[in-house]
């Protein structure tokens, strides 16, 4: 499996291009602010054809770029129907502080809307795109459209967005956030997934669940019984 990821914007969030192997079609996940070249760039080094793009929620620094790298590639945009509204008004799902500063770094082209081609994707759903099998796993918490993509292999590999950092977790206190629901999701979704799951985040680096398991605080925490955040 050919994984391509780099940090987009100041939030340096990480936006993957994934393939089964170099010359064949493609998927990108999570197109932060300014990523486009960097997708470009990827796509062009491996001889990719990007057939959809995937968001693991719907907070402006993971769907900053979402309408034009869709619409450029003429691909879908899948996302989890709870945070598909966020895609017209991503300033409804971040404090106003960050609101404000979305404001003053907005550019005159910049477009947030959904792409003419939006699906929804479901709990469960299994789904085979570019050659690779994956499901979709709803973990809301950090939003309430959250979601994990689990795609199949001799070893799993896990996209989280921000249910699960190497160490952390994602934030429980923005609009549309929950901490309840986000203990369910680490309970009953994130502490299901195989240890030999490789793990990859919204932010930061890799990691793997055998990890997270033994030394991540808040799993600990939410193992033992107890509330994670």
């Amino acid at each position: 499996m050919l994984i391509k990821s780099f940090g987009a914007g100041p939030w340096q969030t990480n936006c993957y291009v994934i393939a089964p192997s170099a010359n064949s079609e493609c998927i990108i996940i999570d197109p932060g602010l300014g990523s486009a070249p960097g997708i470009k760039e990827i796509i062009s080094e491996h001889n990719l054809k990007p057939i959809a793009t995937m968001l693991t929620h719907g907070h402006i620094d993971h769907m900053w770029s979402i309408f034009p790298v869709a619409s450029g590639y003429g691909i879908p945009a899948y996302i989890h129907g709870s945070d598909r509204f966020l895609l017209n008004d991503p300033g409804a799902g971040v404090s106003v502080e960050t609101k404000n500063a979305l404001m003053e770094m907005m550019a005159s082209d910049d477009v947030f809307a959904e792409p003419e081609d939006t699906r929804e994707v479901t709990d469960r759903m299994e789904m085979e795109l570019a050659g690779l099998k994956f499901t979709v796993l709803h973990a809301p918490g950090h939003t309430q459209g959250s979601i994990l993509f689990d795609f199949e292999g001799d070893v799993n590999h896990v996209f989280t967005g921000d249910v699960l950092f190497a160490g952390a977790i994602g934030r429980t206190d923005l609009p549309g956030s929950s901490p309840e629901d986000m203990n369910t999701s680490l309970r009953d979704v994130v502490l299901n997934l195989p240890d030999s799951s490789l793990v990859f985040p919204g932010h930061g680096p890799a990691s793997n669940m055998t990890v997270e398991k033994s030394s991540n605080e808040y799993l600990l925490r939410v193992a033992k019984g107890l509330s994670a955040i």
